[in-house]
């Protein structure tokens, strides 16, 4: 007789069956603070609480892109270590309820009013509409823009970050789980891979010849696929997903790549760098 899967009556009842993996110290079912703590300020107007993942690496690229093109712009940012449970702490929670970074907090220089952001997409357009810069002007092509923003916050980033845990950080000896984890997964992050592949052909860039935050918004999710998942002996993602065919979507990365802002965005709140060289390591290279 083979044995079939059955719901457990009530979840509570697998929390601690099944527990464990990176991140499993920090999991809960509930929102909200855990630790009384302010969060560090500095003097600039913008305040970004972030950590070098996807999600945090789209925000700090459009800052430095903010900047490298002109802008008036100035940040701080700070380091929140995910995994000791620094988006648990108060002063965290009381600008993003969600506990997810990024985060951030745009001061009024005059009426020295915070608005407070969450969400990497919410955060991007709102600077990006902002200060006007990497947006198209023409209707349909905003449009567009705005399609492919969506489409990486709805499918790319979900489904790729599902994916990671399962090949990346979940339970070692949680094998039958893994291997339909990372199937169902993978195979999806294959398809959308194969999307922006497609949408790429013939083109510099997502919406052609114009570089738009689609292209600051969907390369780090991508980059990650490619470059930052590995499994338990060491092997590559991008070796396992076999993500060579993606030809288009390849040169585009590499086109980005060049762009001086875009090699500094990444590094902000580096895993990495972030003990030796702070938050914005370039400043002491």
């Amino acid at each position: 007789m083979i044995d079939t899967w059955n719901a457990a009556k009530k979840i509570e009842l697998l929390y601690e069956k099944k527990s464990g993996g990176t991140f499993s110290n920090i999991n809960r079912p509930t929102s909200g603070a855990l630790v009384t703590e302010s969060l560090a300020r500095g003097d600039a107007d913008v305040q970004l609480y972030s950590l070098g993942t996807p999600n945090g690496q789209k925000v700090s690229i459009l800052f430095e892109e903010l900047i490298e093109c002109g802008v008036d712009f100035n940040y701080d940012a700070h380091f929140i270590n995910i995994a000791e449970g620094d988006q648990f702490k108060s002063g965290f929670v009381d600008i993003n309820p969600n506990s997810r970074i990024p985060s951030c907090v745009d001061t009024d220089p005059n009426t020295k009013e915070d608005i407070n952001l969450f969400e990497s997409g919410s955060i991007c357009l709102y600077f990006a509409e902002k200060f006007d810069k990497f947006i198209p002007r023409d209707g349909k092509l905003k449009a567009t823009m705005m399609n492919w923003i969506f489409w990486q916050m709805g499918s790319q980033g979900p489904m790729i970050g599902q994916f990671g845990h399962f090949y990346n950080y979940a339970p070692e000896d949680e094998i039958a789980a893994r291997d339909y984890g990372v199937m169902r997964y993978g195979m999806e992050t294959q398809r959308l891979c194969d999307v922006l592949d497609k949408q790429l052909a013939g083109k510099k860039y997502i919406l052609g010849d114009e570089f738009s935050l689609a292209d600051i918004m969907l390369y780090p999710w991508f980059n990650t696929v490619v470059n930052n998942y590995t499994d338990p002996s060491g092997l590559n993602s991008g070796e396992f997903l076999s993500v060579e065919k993606y030809k288009n979507a390849l040169a585009w990365a590499e086109e980005l790549e060049k762009r001086p802002a875009f090699n500094r965005g990444m590094r902000v709140c580096s895993w990495l760098e972030f003990e030796e060289k702070g938050t914005k390591p370039w400043l002491k290279d």
